[in-house]
């Protein structure tokens, strides 16, 4: 395995402060954030794609700084019921692919989006119960007549570009946000479709990442290493569903935290296992949204965190074996 970070993080810092600093930092593998939700600041799509020069330019200060790109990311919304908003993410999803093709990266990382419960929808609906029968009617519209067509056609645009892997982040709010939804979905598109496995999102709906990744297993293409720290307290009163701002932790039913503060190391110890029991041995990427840390303390301990609980040598040979 090898030890990446989300590039969003250091947005603050331009492309080659952000790799000599995860160098500095022992880090192997970054994953580039290229537009939508993340934005653009280490790769402005537009840029790169017109000017050859800055593609040779990019590849060159990965290579110097002894750091491979793991993935592009571009989370985003493709299927929102608004279609000036749908298409400034869809055209996001395509230059990333565009880009990728030209950087030589064969995976690219998103949400699945969450359409409205209709055409003349404004805002998106995300369903968590089959009744009043209404929401069964909303889950048809969304998968049927949306969310199955739009990721068949991307799934040809980007084999045509040859990306092999698109790995969805499975995030409450849009449609795809379990191992059942995730595998629906990969079901009816095939098998460019795979799972951003995030442990964070997982935890607070009450998802044991272990079991999950069993169910996955090789539909697994990344993992991203958040946590989440439950508060049994506030879950005790008012469940997992919780609509507060992000920034009023201490009333939270649960908020993100680094690596570690959220689970112990025998947890994530189990987590890193079984990854490597269904056959994942690539790049645990680093996704820092601790309300409580800056930046820097947050990556820092996250990276000493899963220096020592990843299993980074492959080269595994038992005397029985």
């Amino acid at each position: 395995m090898k030890l990446g970070v989300f590039s969003v993080l250091l947005g603050q810092k331009t492309l080659e402060e952000a790799l000599k600093y995860l160098n500095e930092s022992g880090v192997q593998a970054i994953e580039i954030g290229t537009g939508a939700y993340p934005g653009n600041a280490h790769a402005n799509t537009d840029e790169l794609l017109s000017d050859d020069n800055k593609i040779k330019e990019l590849k060159e200060l990965v290579k110097k700084y002894n750091i491979e790109i793991s993935a592009l990311s571009c989370h985003g919304n493709p299927v929102h019921p608004q279609k000036e908003i749908a298409e400034e993410f869809h055209e996001d999803f395509k230059k990333t692919i565009l880009l990728a093709e030209k950087l030589g990266i064969k995976r690219i990382v998103g949400f699945s989006g969450c359409p409205g419960d209709s055409e003349t929808s404004r805002l998106p609906n995300w369903v968590t119960c089959p009744w009043p029968e209404d929401f069964m009617k909303v889950l048809d519209y969304q998968w049927n007549d949306v969310l199955i067509p739009y990721w068949k056609e991307m799934a040809k645009f980007a084999k045509e570009h040859k990306i092999e892997q698109i790995a969805l982040e499975m995030h409450p709010g849009f449609c795809v946000y379990n191992p059942e939804t995730l595998l629906r979905l990969r079901a009816e598109v095939g098998d460019i479709i795979g799972a951003n496995l995030d442990p964070s999102h997982l935890f607070w709906q009450g998802i044991d990442p272990v079991a999950a990744i069993k169910k996955l297993g090789s539909a697994i293409y990344f993992v991203h290493a958040k946590d989440t720290k439950i508060d049994k307290r506030n879950t005790d009163i008012n469940g997992v569903l919780d609509i507060k701002h992000y920034g009023d932790e201490i009333n939270r039913s649960w908020v993100f935290r680094t690596v570690g503060y959220g689970h112990d190391a025998q947890v994530w110890k189990d987590i890193i296992s079984t990854l490597r029991l269904v056959g994942y041995d690539d790049v645990i990427s680093i996704e820092h949204e601790d309300s409580l840390m800056s930046v820097d303390e947050g990556l820092q301990k996250a990276i000493k965190f899963l220096k020592e609980v990843m299993l980074f040598d492959n080269t595994v040979e038992m005397w029985w074996a």
